[in-house]
């Protein structure tokens, strides 16, 4: 037992009843059985209510039961719990060690609406910018997460393990009665038991019974499906649904099975294929998800996830021939001394734990702010200036000189972060693109090529302190557009200058959004509302590494130099108008400005505490309605031809 442990409590959150028995459910019990065994005090918490797409009784049991922990307790949230509820996480996030445990995102689920993949999306999304650090059970995941804008070094992957006495030596198929093929997963369109169903029906002249250990309540029409397709392929007699199984009953369908198969479309790490080698099992599985990695170990066939036709040939090399499969089987047995065990697993969340109580974790890192305003950062901006933009663009680019003709329109993106403006513009212009992305943060910058990337589009990563008198390396020659979003106000005069004076230069479009211009309104209003304002604004005017920051006169400031230099001007207000439907940017927004009042005016501190404490009550109430003024600025040159 490590010593460093004992006495040290950490909390697992689940939806429903902590003992289920889905790969899930069992991944966290027997990571907090083991972290138990090594001292820690441990507690899972099951939350009432629906999941994913929470009901006002799931958000209400969350909230209590983060309302319950006490101040720096470490918690461990599963993604089916927590990934579309980042307002409740929001409320408690300062207070507590918020650990997120995402299996697959739950916008990959098979089957989903469109729609809905989008909503849960974006609803995740948001919900991990909340927490401290995340854990995912395969490398797979971990590699998904980039979408969803989560830095790699806030990653931790944590691998399922298994019981070392559950292996043994399995006795080979005696010829004697059918093989006993298993199945273990919930019925659900994810697993595919149907594709199971439809290949072993192709294989009727074959000795096989088929048995699918999972519940069917989990996902009531998909059981029914499952049940129907059974009965109208005549499989009564070579098939038995099990239901939910568990301890005893689980490991004597694993004693008496020659054979497990997992259909499944997708998996984040896909556990019982483990618990299948460790039970002597060889194994025929899909490429879906993770299962591409995990699926490539001696003693594993796989075929594409969903063909159905791969997989009955898959089933009919092994069923139809004992000595192939006897030797899969002598191959799984070897693959089972490889596998890692749930002290090793218990081993790598102790070191998390410790690591995110000491303040190691991510702590909030800088893409946090990002994820959370992009969202609203998109809705606020002007549509009108990127379609004059884009006329522009177009006409630039087909008008080139000769010898440039045909090249990509290039443009420079400056303060780049994750890639908001990338991921706003590359479909809203009609024209070849090539990127510049510029930042001095690198774990930023690498999101951002990554979304570009994902994008279709070319960017080249420029990493670099984006002071005045080198603005020419991030805007290099040939650039037809120079473009920043929420920049222009944390920069300098000189900057500003230097900014229109390069773009002048090289005869480049000049599209600045975002930019903060002043105005901040809250409703209902407040008496302290004005003396915040006045310390937000004072603030927004220090140094932040660029000079001096012209603040809510950079709109101005800029438009007046690019004027001077012969550009055409268009402005339209971006405002961020935030609402209930908006809490964590708000409780995110208003922590900001506390923190910007309090460093502005340290004697008013009192007030301002006062004051924050009220808005957060209100915007966690979602009766809180904040807007903030931005203004998107566009500047053509005279001449469109470059």
């Amino acid at each position: 037992m490590a010593s460093c442990e004992a006495g040290r409590a950490c909390y697992f959150i689940v939806p429903g009843d902590p003992e289920q028995a889905t790969g899930g459910y069992r991944y966290v019990k027997r990571l907090a059985e083991t972290l138990a065994d090594r001292g820690r005090q441990v507690h899972r918490i099951g939350l009432d209510g629906q999941f994913p797409l929470p009901d006002e009784k799931a958000r209400q049991s969350m909230n209590q039961a983060l309302a319950n922990l006490p101040d720096g307790a470490p918690v461990v949230l599963d993604g089916l719990a927590m990934g579309a509820m980042p307002e409740v996480l929001a409320a408690h996030r300062e207070r507590l060690q918020l650990i997120a445990l995402v299996h697959h995102p739950l916008a990959d689920e098979t089957g989903l609406p469109a729609e809905r993949r989008k909503n849960l999306f974006r609803l995740e999304r948001q919900a991990l910018a909340q927490v401290a650090s995340v854990i995912t059970t395969s490398p797979y995941t971990a590699n998904r997460l980039r979408d969803f804008s989560v830095p790699e070094s806030c990653i931790s992957v944590i691998e399922p393990g298994v019981d070392a006495s559950a292996a043994f030596v399995k006795k080979e198929y005696s010829g004697a009665g059918p093989f006993h093929v298993l199945c273990v997963a919930h019925l659900s369109p994810r697993k595919a038991q149907v594709d199971l169903l439809e290949a072993l029906a192709g294989l009727a002249e074959l000795p096989w019974h088929l048995t699918l250990a999972g519940s069917a309540d989990r996902d009531p029409e998909y059981g029914a499906r499952v049940r129907q397709v059974i009965h109208d392929l005549a499989l009564e007699n070579r098939v038995t649904l099990a239901g939910e199984v568990t301890g005893e009953q689980l490991a004597r369908l694993y004693s008496e099975a020659h054979l497990f198969v997992l259909p499944s479309r997708y998996e984040g790490y896909g556990m019982v294929v483990d618990e299948a080698f460790a039970n002597g099992l060889p194994v025929i599985c899909s490429d879906g998800g993770a299962l591409a990695r995990t699926g490539k170990r001696p003693g594993i066939r796989q075929y594409p996830a969903g063909n159905t036709a791969q997989l009955q040939g898959r089933l009919a090399e092994w069923l139809g021939n004992p000595r192939a499969m006897g030797q899969a089987a002598g191959q799984a047995r070897q693959t089972a001394n490889t596998l890692r065990s749930w002290q090793d697993a218990a081993q790598a969340l102790a070191r998390l734990l410790d690591n995110t109580a000491s303040g190691k974790g991510r702590s909030h890192f800088a893409a946090d702010w990002l994820t959370l305003r992009e969202p609203e950062d998109h809705k606020a901006r002007s549509l009108r200036l990127t379609r004059a933009l884009d006329k522009w663009l177009q006409f630039r680019y087909l008008h080139r000189e000769a010898g440039e003709r045909g090249r990509a329109i290039r443009i420079a993106d400056l303060g780049s972060g994750t890639g908001s403006n990338v991921e706003y513009l590359v479909s809203r212009l009609s024209v070849p693109q090539k990127w510049l992305l510029a930042d001095q943060d690198l774990s930023l910058l690498k999101q951002a090529g990554q979304r570009a990337g994902a994008l279709g589009v070319a960017a080249e990563l420029h990493v670099e302190k984006l002071m005045p008198e080198r603005l020419s390396s991030a805007i290099p020659e040939g650039t037809d557009l120079v473009t920043a979003a929420a920049l222009a106000d944390l920069v300098s005069g000189d900057w500003l200058r230097a900014l229109a004076s390069r773009s002048a230069r090289l005869q480049a479009a000049v599209l600045i959004t975002l930019s903060v211009n002043g105005a901040i309104s809250l409703d209902p209003p407040a008496e302290a509302d004005e003396m915040v304002r006045s310390a937000i604004l004072d603030h927004q005017r220090r140094d932040k590494g660029m000079g001096v920051a012209m603040g809510h006169d950079a709109p101005e400031t800029l438009a007046s130099e690019l004027r001077k230099r012969g550009y055409q001007l268009h402005t339209e207000p971006a405002d961020w108008v935030l609402t209930g439907e908006n809490t964590p940017l708000q409780l995110a927004l208003l922590e900001g400005w506390k923190t910007a009042a309090s460093e502005q005016q340290p004697e008013k501190q009192p007030a301002i505490a006062q004051w924050y404490q009220a808005r957060c009550g209100q915007a966690e109430a979602g009766v809180l309605k904040i807007r903030v003024g931005h203004t998107d600025l566009l500047a053509l040159p005279e001449s469109r031809i470059g």
